[in-house]
């Protein structure tokens, strides 16, 4: 139940003070011991709060989807165990999970789409689709229209160029790569929209685990590009659908 449910609920006599009140102290965040429950974020910044599973056990992300289905909200869970979601599945039929990037979902009730336009989200090869896939799935979990194009990077540019129209037709573009990261570059050459760059740990040695490609694309000599962290394709899904969204 969000705010206004409550006032309203209130309002109409359907609950007394004593359980409003009650409602309105979890509101702020509920401490569950092990984790503080953010319920106030989707008030403050539009989006419930997402689920970092990776470090977490099983009950830990279980008590946390708990008291987050109890308010009605949607759940997104990201670095999410195949096993974890098993048991999850056995609780929440309306549970889904993808296994490529590891993205748990429960939706309670109907995404709206509030995107301005498209984001596009792009990759300079095959290995880099897990972190794409996980920008993909997070900007359509915030609502918005979200389309792929994978597997265009420098080594055979001819497959980005033959795109340069569905690049252009985008509002904001995500770009993954490994390697040595040259992508987001190109495609800030192409179009006149914010380019987002994700530096994936795809790579030979000296890519030092996606270093290599985060320093090209922070040293990137075409303008309107941003960079997250090595592998953060949540963050980028994330910061895509905020910029989608802004008027």
């Amino acid at each position: 139940m969000d705010l206004r449910e409550l006032l309203s609920e209130f309002k109409n006599d359907n609950i007394d003070i004593e359980e409003a009140l009650d409602k309105l102290k979890k509101l702020p965040y509920e401490d569950l011991g092990y984790a503080n429950i953010d319920h106030h974020r989707q008030i403050r910044n539009g989006y419930p709060e997402v689920i970092y599973c990776e470090g977490k056990n099983d009950e830990q992300i279980i008590g946390i989807i708990e008291k987050m289905y109890e308010k009605g909200s949607n759940i997104l869970g990201t670095r999410c165990r195949l096993e974890t979601y098993e048991k999850i599945k056995s609780i929440y039929d309306n549970c889904e999970y993808d296994k490529t990037c590891k993205i748990l979902k429960i939706n309670n009730h109907p995404i709206e789409n509030k995107g301005k336009g498209k984001i596009l989200v792009v990759t300079g090869g095959t290995s880099d689709i897990p972190v794409a896939d996980e920008v993909y799935h997070t900007a359509k979990f915030l609502g918005n229209d979200v389309g792929r194009i994978y597997d265009v990077g420098v080594a055979g540019i001819h497959r980005l160029l033959y795109r340069t129209e569905e690049l252009q037709s985008a509002r904001v573009i995500v770009v993954v790569a490994g390697m040595e990261g040259a992508l987001p570059s190109v495609v800030g050459g192409l179009v006149d929209v914010p380019v987002i760059a994700v530096p994936t740990s795809v790579g030979y040695g000296a890519n030092f685990n996606g270093l290599s490609a985060l320093l090209t694309m922070l040293n990137s000599c075409a303008s309107g590009i941003s960079v997250v962290n090595i592998d953060n394709g949540f963050g980028a899904g994330y910061l895509a659908s905020m910029i989608n969204k802004l008027d």
